[in-house]
């Protein structure tokens, strides 16, 4: 069968609005990577469901149906392609961009809250019934919370049998399954292997464990992405804004600490250089149920989930930033681990260079924050948490006081619930919620949009960084300009942000220290 190209125009369009079968067959008939992930192609003769790219032959198109979800497809009674692993793709990019009740839920349950709380405590945080949210969900990815959640638990078993010596109770429990008839079950009908069966073929194939296995709670695995990836200058983005002793990294490598629903952590992500699409991840974990909430938030971290070809598609054509997509295709929006860290890092970049706003949190994070019980490197402790930090008097915190009593009262709104910054929020909400804070203005709030809520549409008009690279290109960058200016941008309006921050370096290059230039806004 010759190779069929997919045009990156309406024929995309439809196959990522899931309207067109003829779309999406033409997608898998061409194996094109950059779709796995938005839907999934299950076989009515074989049983069995794949991503696009699975290398096997396609059937016919009688014979195919199409899943928004892997979820969805397991409820259709099908089970996972040995060959392809449909259930290790990149999250739907859908869920991130979407801000109704169905993206939130996406993006909560993928964060392990059905888990945790339950499909009550996910329907709480929503405000809806129970009844009304599953309604939602199995009319736009054709599963409820709990078979999405399911689905999610069949796949971190699936990692923890091929990466990890654990017994299969162990691993059952920490993948969040209620027993270990649950477990065998559900792996036998995703994976149609049993659980020890699926650990023997994974050996017999050559996986790989690289770390030391006597380490309890040590997991390897790799994180998958759509190309292209500018790594270098993702990792560089990083590693300038590392706050000493919670992380370190370079051009290639980042560590952290992680504070987790279980227990803390330690995470190290760098470069798969042996592996395409995908970037190398080695967690240590105090509980290893907690797998699930660190990968995911990994992923927000690095912004693995994003479609850069659609990023390409709207912006490259772009008269102001063609040029600079052009060059760099794939550049990331960077996220967070954790919503209140990165809300705290916004108040404390007010008015200060990148490496200022580095060395004060550092030293909070020295004084205030969670020690580990063993160091590792040079990493010692864990960032402060919003009650730690409500309970402290402005003089306590090693900046002026005004932005102090700004980062107190934060904090005490985020201790209080009053403001909830995590893979659920309502980010127009929260924003409102913000901005009515004494001492929180426009900018901190849409940088904690950018990066701490992953809103791929936030922007910072009155950024001083952003005012250099629209003047360099000869036009007005104050902030009403440049806001009218942006209005091209949207939805991507937060990637526009990372090609008018890098366009003026060339990629690898550190582009954060520079001083913003903001309202005031601490009270006084």
């Amino acid at each position: 069968m010759g190779e069929v190209t997919v045009g990156t125009g309406p024929a995309r369009a439809a196959v990522s609005a899931l309207l067109d079968d003829d779309a999406r067959y033409l997608a898998v008939r061409s194996r094109d990577a950059r779709f796995d992930g938005w839907f999934f192609v299950a076989v009515t003769s074989t049983g069995i469901y794949c991503r696009p790219s699975c290398p096997s032959p396609a059937a016919r198109p009688t014979r195919v149906c199409f899943f928004p979800t892997a979820a969805a497809a397991q409820r259709a009674g099908f089970r996972a392609c040995k060959r392809c692993r449909p259930d290790a793709t990149p999250g739907s990019p859908e869920w991130d961009r979407r801000a109704d009740a169905v993206g939130r839920a996406m993006r909560l349950i993928s964060d392990g809250v059905v888990d945790r709380d339950g499909v009550p405590g996910l329907a709480r945080r929503l405000g809806y019934s129970e009844r009304h949210l599953h309604r939602l969900l199995v009319a736009e990815v054709g599963a409820g919370p709990l078979a999405l959640a399911r689905a999610q638990r069949a796949q971190t078993a699936r990692i923890l049998l091929e990466t990890t010596g654990l017994r299969a109770a162990e691993i059952a429990f920490a993948a969040g399954f209620s027993s270990v008839r649950q477990f065998n079950e559900t792996i036998k009908e995703v994976f149609a292997v049993a659980p020890m069966a699926l650990r023997a073929r994974s050996t017999a194939r050559g996986g790989s464990r690289s770390v030391s296995w006597s380490a309890p709670g040590t997991v390897a695995l790799r994180l998958a992405y759509r190309p292209p990836l500018q790594a270098e200058q993702l990792f560089g983005f990083l590693a300038a804004r590392a706050i000493p002793g919670v992380e370190e990294g370079d051009a290639g490598r980042y560590r952290r600490t992680l504070s987790l629903p279980h227990g803390t952590g330690i995470a190290e992500v760098s470069v798969d250089a042996g592996v395409q699409s995908c970037l190398r991840c080695v967690l240590a974990l105090e509980d290893l149920r907690d797998l699930t909430a660190a990968v995911r938030r990994l992923r927000r971290l690095f912004d693995l989930d994003a479609d850069p070809v659609a990023v390409v598609e709207a912006l490259g054509a772009d008269p102001v930033l063609g040029p600079s997509v052009t060059a760099m295709p794939g550049l990331r929006a960077p996220g967070h681990v954790d919503g209140d860290e990165l809300a705290f890092r916004a108040v404390l970049g007010q008015h200060v260079s990148v490496a200022g706003a580095r060395t004060v949190a550092g030293r909070l994070a020295a004084v205030h924050g969670l020690r580990l019980g063993e160091a590792s490197g040079s990493l010692t402790c864990l960032f402060p948490s919003a009650p730690v930090i409500a309970a402290l008097a402005p003089e306590q915190l090693p900046m002026p006081a005004g932005r102090a009593r700004a980062a107190i009262r934060l904090a005490s709104a985020l201790a209080s619930g009053e403001v909830i910054l995590d893979a659920g929020a309502d980010r127009d909400a929260v924003a409102g919620r913000l901005l009515a804070i004494d001492g929180i203005g426009p900018w901190t709030v849409a940088y904690i949009r950018l990066r701490g809520l992953g809103d791929p549409d936030a922007f910072l008009p009155s950024d001083l960084g952003v005012r250099r690279a629209l003047e360099a290109r000869g036009l007005p960058g104050d902030p009403r300009s440049a806001t009218s200016t942006a209005e091209a941008w949207r939805p991507w309006r937060s990637y526009a942000l990372q090609y008018l921050w890098s366009a003026p370096m060339r990629p690898g290059t550190d582009t954060g220290n520079r001083r913003q230039t903001v309202r005031k806004e601490q009270a006084a």
